[in-house]
């Protein structure tokens, strides 16, 4: 059952990123960030085209270190393993720094890994889950988050990257907060998300469920 629900949810968000009209927003060093309209949203969806120099073992250890993701992701405060279900599945919590006047958000996600074994194509699926984690006080917390990977080998040691966003910030916030983050954050985190693939601990990173 949960190898169909996976499938699901793959096949779901494959259907809704296919179905975007993407816009280039910008290109900087190969990272190229797309943005669309999301009906019944005032947020605009994103996505994230860029080559890696990296195997594939690499570049999904480094998702799957959530600890670390204070070092590369955007705005991020804290980043911490909440459980651990299988070598390719866990939730995490995290905390996002929002400049004031706005409020900190945080969320719950549950990261999924799997991969076809006949091209050898990555899906790494992050949507946000409720509960878990105890509402804090000051802080808001994203109940409506759909993050997506498709990582694609397209020679030795070299990956295609392509990610899709969609996300609620939930409550108020202004519209110039919300472009600063969506014009800065993917840039920044995927260059940061670059040098960090190369970092001695991953460069011979190996994963049983991941077939370079």
């Amino acid at each position: 059952m949960r190898k169909i629900i996976t499938l699901s949810f793959l096949l779901f968000g494959f259907l809704w990123a296919s179905g975007q009209s993407w816009q280039l927003n910008s290109e900087t060093n190969g990272i190229k960030v797309y943005t669309a309209s999301v009906p019944d949203s005032k947020v605009k969806a994103i996505k994230v085209e860029c080559y890696f120099d990296a195997t594939l073992a690499q570049l999904v250890t480094v998702l799957l270190d959530v600890k670390t993701c204070t070092e590369w992701v955007y705005s991020t405060k804290s980043c911490t393993l909440l459980k651990q279900v299988s070598p390719s599945e866990l939730y995490y919590y995290s905390e996002v720094n929002i400049p004031w006047p706005a409020q900190n958000r945080d969320f719950v996600a549950h990261l999924v890994v799997t991969q076809n074994p006949e091209t050898k194509v990555v899906y790494v699926d992050g949507p946000v889950v409720p509960g878990m984690v105890p509402v804090k006080k000051g802080i808001v917390r994203i109940e409506h988050s759909t993050g997506k990977w498709v990582i694609s080998p397209v020679g030795t040691n070299r990956v295609h990257v392509a990610y899709t966003l969609q996300v609620d910030p939930g409550g108020a916030i202004p519209a110039w907060l919300v472009n600063m983050f969506a014009a800065n954050g993917p840039t920044q985190s995927f260059s940061k998300l670059r040098s960090q693939v190369q970092k001695p601990v991953y460069k011979e990173a190996s994963l049983p469920f991941i077939k370079n």
